[in-house]
């Protein structure tokens, strides 16, 4: 009988987290690393990819860092042709990389945007990472991965994908009206046409390709916003940014062998009411 634990296993294998520096990158790239994979930490902020492939190195994971704009087709290009010519070989992608505007500074402010209100350039710019960014990287590794026969995709979600935002919970007492932007939602939505398109594309072939769903994780948020989102959970709070990763791990390995087409949701109960 094989050991189930095995499949977990990700020994000689490669993989390539985009937005590798961020909250769930890091998190991403570590429990690949630590489950044998040798890493590629492909960020747009070059000193973040090569710190955090710095930090794993010095933990004795095997990372190397690339600089990536998965916007442009020449960088996706380059983060591909880099995997291989540092490792050989391709056997993961993990597109984690995304604007939200709650967090990133370049897009601080639309929060307080009404739909009627929400300019063109945000909408382009978010459109062309969390899509279009996602798209192009897909299309660059499932070239490599078909010709391989072999691979494994994940594309990382949101509960926003799948049901409309409650904008209740963004509402501070004494503070300007805010608002989750409406284009988070349609690209998280996007996402999963995507995943489940490549999946039938890809299927006949050994590649596999599946989405997973993380609800809110808590990020130095404000106390009044963690109260609300917390009461609109099942379990009653935030996820910690370590509870993606069993899932990651779940559908990055032969541990999910049997899956494509698939979204694994980790919120905390969000969607179950």
């Amino acid at each position: 009988m094989d050991d189930v634990f095995e499949k977990f296993s990700l020994r000689g294998r490669v993989a390539i987290v985009t937005g590798g520096a961020g909250l769930l990158g890091q998190e991403f790239c570590r429990t690949l690393a630590q489950a044998g994979a040798r890493m590629v930490v492909a960020d747009v902020n070059a000193q973040a990819a090569t710190s955090v492939a710095g930090q794993l190195a010095r933990d004795g994971l095997a990372a190397v860092p690339l600089a990536t704009d998965i916007t442009d087709p020449e960088s996706v290009r380059r983060l591909i042709e880099g995997s291989l010519d540092a490792f050989g070989r391709l056997d993961i992608l993990v597109n984690s990389a995304a604007v939200d505007p709650k967090f990133d500074d370049s897009q601080v402010g639309q929060h307080g945007s009404r739909f009627e209100d929400y300019p063109l350039t945000a909408w382009k710019q978010a459109v062309d990472v969390n899509l279009t960014g996602m798209f192009l990287c897909s299309q660059a590794a499932v070239r490599h991965m078909l010709a391989e026969k072999r691979g494994s995709i994940v594309n990382i979600c949101s509960t926003y994908g799948l049901v409309g935002p409650d904008q209740r919970i963004y509402r501070i007492p004494g503070k300007p009206a805010q608002y989750k932007p409406v284009v988070y939602s349609v690209t998280k939505a996007g996402v999963l046409g995507l995943t489940r398109y490549l999946s039938t594309y890809c299927g006949e072939q050994g590649v596999r390709i599946n989405a997973l769903t993380p609800g809110g994780v808590h990020n130095a948020h404000d106390e009044h916003f963690v109260a609300n989102y917390s009461a609109r959970t099942v379990l009653g709070r935030m996820a910690r940014r370590d509870e993606m990763n069993g899932a990651l791990l779940f559908l990055a390995s032969d541990a999910s062998s049997y899956m494509t087409g698939a979204n694994l949701v980790v919120d905390g109960g969000w969607t179950a009411w």
